[in-house]
C-alpha cells in the first residue's frame, strides 16, 4: 500500500506509532520542549482504558509524572509504598526501602498512567490517532521517513516526519523493520506463569507481599480500597475454568500462611486470568530514522515490576535525544540513545529475571535446588546487604537522592 493514494499528508518532527504510555510520555516531552509530534494506535481510547494493568511506578517515574506537567493525580490517588513484605520460610520479612535506601515506589495502575497522558495530550493540543488500521512505516533508512495509515472512516492518510518512534508495544510491527540479519533477539521463556484475580475485598496488607512457600509463589498487590488483584505461580497452559473461586482462595491462603496467622480478605472474584511472560531484548533500539520504545524492543518478567518504569525511562532519554538531533547536533545525536536504554534495561533483565528465579518454585527441581533457594533467600532476607540489595534494585535506578 505503499504506493496508494492518500487523502491528507501531514508533516511533523517526529511521527509515534504506539500511543501507550511510552508514546504518550515522549509526545508529551517533546511537545514541552516544542516540538510537534503525530501518535497513531490501532487501538482506540476505550480498549487501551480497559485493558486492566496493575503499576509500581519508582519515585522519579511519579516525580517526572508531577513535574513535566502531565498531572498530579498520583500524589492525590496514587499510594506511596515505603517498601515490601516477603513472606518465607513461614515468616514475614519485611523490606524497608526507606530505611535501605531513602527511597519508596508508587501503586498507581498503568491504566491510570494511560488516562493521565492521554488528558495531558488533549489538553495541550497533542495529536493523537486512535483507531487506525494498516499502519506503515516506509523509508526509515532514509532522512524523510513516512507512516502511512487507515482512519476509521476509512480515509488514508500519510505523515512525513524526520524520525520515527516504534512505540507499539510487545507484537511490534516496527521492530520487524529491522532486517532480520542485522537484529539480535534475546529471549528467556519461563516454566510457569502467573494466575490473576481481581477480588472485592479489602485489602489484606499495607504493601505488595511477595510469598515464597512450600506450596509455590504469590503475590498479593491491591487495586482500589475495594478491589484486590492477586497472583500465584500455576503452569503456562493452566485453564482458568479448572479454578472455581474456592480453589484460588484456598491456593492463596495456602501460599501466604505462617506462623503469625497472617490470612488474607476474602471476597468475590470479579476476574480470572492465566498471565504468561518472558524475558525479550530486540538490539539495535535504532534503525535509520527509527527508534524503538518500551515493549517494542524489551519485555520483562513482572515479579521485579520493571516494564512500565523501563518503557518511561527509554522515552526520557530518547526524547532528550532526539531533541539533540532535531538540533544542531543532526542524527548522530541518536547513537547515544541505546547505549543509555540498554544499559538500564540489561540491569532490569538482570534484577527481574533474579527475583523470578528467587521466589518461584521451579518445576521438577531437585532437592539440592530447594535447598540452595532457600539458602539464597536466607542470604537476601537475613542480611542487610541483601535487603538494601533488593531495596535498590525495586526502587530502580538512578535515583536523585543517591546522586
Amino acid at each position: 500500500m505503499a504506493d496508494a493514494v492518500v487523502d491528507t499528508v501531514a508533516s511533523v518532527p517526529v511521527a509515534v506509532i504506539g500511543a501507550g504510555p511510552a508514546g504518550l510520555m515522549l509526545a508529551h516531552r517533546l511537545g514541552r520542549a516544542g516540538v510537534d509530534t503525530i501518535v497513531v494506535d490501532t487501538r482506540t481510547r476505550r480498549e487501551i482504558e480497559a485493558t486492566q494493568r496493575a503499576g509500581i511506578l519508582e519515585a522519579d517515574a511519579a516525580r517526572d509524572l508531577v513535574e513535566t506537567g502531565v498531572c498530579d493525580r498520583i500524589l492525590r490517588e496514587g499510594r506511596e509504598h515505603e517498601g515490601i513484605e516477603v513472606r518465607f520460610g513461614g515468616r514475614a520479612h519485611r523490606i524497608d526501602f526507606k530505611a535501605l535506601v531513602g527511597e519508596s515506589v508508587w501503586l498507581y495502575p498503568q491504566t491510570d498512567v494511560f488516562i493521565d497522558l492521554a488528558d495531558a495530550r488533549q489538553r495541550d493540543g497533542g495529536t493523537v490517532h486512535f483507531g487506525v488500521s494498516d499502519t506503515e512505516a516506509l523509508d526509515i533508512t532514509t532522512t524523510a521517513p513516512r507512516v502511512r495509515y487507515t482512519a476509521a472512516d476509512g480515509s488514508r492518510h500519510e505523515i512525513r516526519a524526520r524520525y520515527v518512534v516504534g512505540a507499539d508495544g510487545s507484537r511490534s510491527m516496527c521492530r520487524d523493520l529491522v532486517p532480520a540479519d542485522r537484529r539480535v533477539r534475546y529471549g528467556k521463556e519461563y516454566p510457569f506463569a502467573w494466575f490473576g484475580i481481581m477480588a472485592q475485598a479489602p485489602a489484606s496488607a499495607p504493601e505488595l507481599v511477595y510469598a515464597h512457600s512450600e506450596h509455590g509463589f504469590a503475590l498479593i498487590s491491591q487495586r482500589t480500597e475495594t478491589v484486590q488483584r492477586m497472583y500465584f505461580q500455576c503452569s503456562p497452559d493452566e485453564s482458568v475454568d479448572a479454578w472455581p473461586q474456592d480453589r484460588i482462595w484456598e491456593t492463596l491462603q495456602a501460599r501466604v500462611a505462617g506462623e503469625d496467622g497472617f490470612r488474607l480478605k476474602e471476597g468475590p472474584v470479579l476476574e480470572k486470568t492465566v498471565l504468561r511472560f518472558r524475558s525479550f531484548v530486540q538490539e539495535p533500539m535504532r534503525w535509520g530514522s527509527m527508534a524503538l520504545a518500551g515493549d517494542a524492543a524489551h519485555t520483562v518478567p513482572p515479579t521485579g515490576a520493571r516494564g512500565l518504569n523501563l518503557a518511561l525511562h527509554d522515552v526520557k532519554v530518547l526524547a532528550e535525544v532526539l531533541l539533540r538531533a532535531l538540533g544542531p547536533a543532526g542524527a548522530g545525536a541518536l547513537d547515544a540513545y541505546q547505549p543509555r536504554a540498554l544499559q538500564r534495561l540489561w540491569r532490569a533483565q538482570n534484577f527481574s529475571s533474579w527475583m523470578t528465579r528467587l521466589l518461584h518454585t521451579p518445576p521438577g527441581g531437585s532437592g539440592f535446588d530447594l535447598r540452595r533457594q532457600s539458602g539464597e533467600l536466607d542470604n537476601v532476607l537475613g542480611t542487610r546487604a541483601g535487603r538494601t540489595y533488593l531495596a535498590e534494585q525495586y526502587t530502580g535506578w538512578p535515583v536523585r537522592s543517591r546522586g
